[in-house]
């Protein structure tokens, strides 16, 4: 497949050739359905509580007199069944496990296929170089335009933070736009946006990076912080 390289201001500059099977050969739809979910679902923090009847502030003076009244029976206004009450079966400060888990090599299988989903759908922008000179919001916008990014995107950056201090500052108040480090990009992230915006340089050692190992390759011989923490 060849995708089209552009600069910063709209016009394509170059190709860069992405081999179709090393990202799946076509898109498996159960397959990112599945990580979609464990992705999103690792989000939660599982620490929600709500207040019962006896943690709401407020008086407990009975209402109103038992009987004579006509209503019906009540005592303080904190019960559930009243506005501003507590709930009748309120959440306790329990730490739940919502976590799911893959195996490695689904997981990577599974982003490099939304990559191709993504590069099927005419969906992915691919920088010669995203580079700024200084931080500005205006210029980013610009830069999103003259590339034809219209709607929501995730932006991959280097993972090098000195190097992309100007893009992130850059964009990071455009509301529709996501920025991310390279190595962050997955499922999750390219599904919920979108576009996938990323320079030449990141895209192709991302291809060629961990992601790459998605057979025994990643266990026998590991790239990235494995395999660095075993030299």
């Amino acid at each position: 497949m060849q995708v089209p390289v552009y600069n910063m201001q709209g016009a394509q500059v170059a190709t860069l050739n992405v081999d179709e099977k090393s990202l799946g050969g076509e898109v498996n739809a159960p397959l990112l359905k599945q990580a979609f979910v464990m992705y999103h679902a690792n989000l939660r923090q599982g620490s929600s509580k709500t207040k019962n009847r006896h943690e709401v502030e407020g008086s407990t003076k009975k209402i109103y007199k038992q009987k004579g009244t006509g209503n019906a029976r009540h005592g303080d206004r904190k019960v559930n069944i009243f506005k501003g009450g507590g709930h009748g079966h309120s959440k306790k400060r329990t730490r739940e496990d919502f976590r799911l888990t893959m195996p490695k090599k689904m997981r990577r299988a599974a982003n490099r296929n939304a990559l191709l989903a993504k590069l099927v759908d005419s969906e992915v922008r691919v920088i010669d170089s995203i580079a700024f000179s200084e931080p500005k919001t205006k210029a980013f916008e610009a830069f999103l335009s003259a590339v034809k990014v219209d709607g929501p995107a995730v932006v991959a950056l280097p993972a090098d933070e000195g190097s992309a201090k100007n893009a992130r500052l850059s964009g990071r108040n455009v509301d529709r736009v996501r920025m991310i480090a390279v190595d962050q990009l997955n499922v999750y992230e390219m599904l919920t946006k979108r576009f996938v915006v990323i320079g030449k340089k990141e895209l192709e050692s991302w291809l060629s990076g961990p992601s790459s190992q998605t057979t025994k390759e990643a266990k026998i011989n590991p790239m990235g912080r494995k395999a660095t923490e075993a030299n």
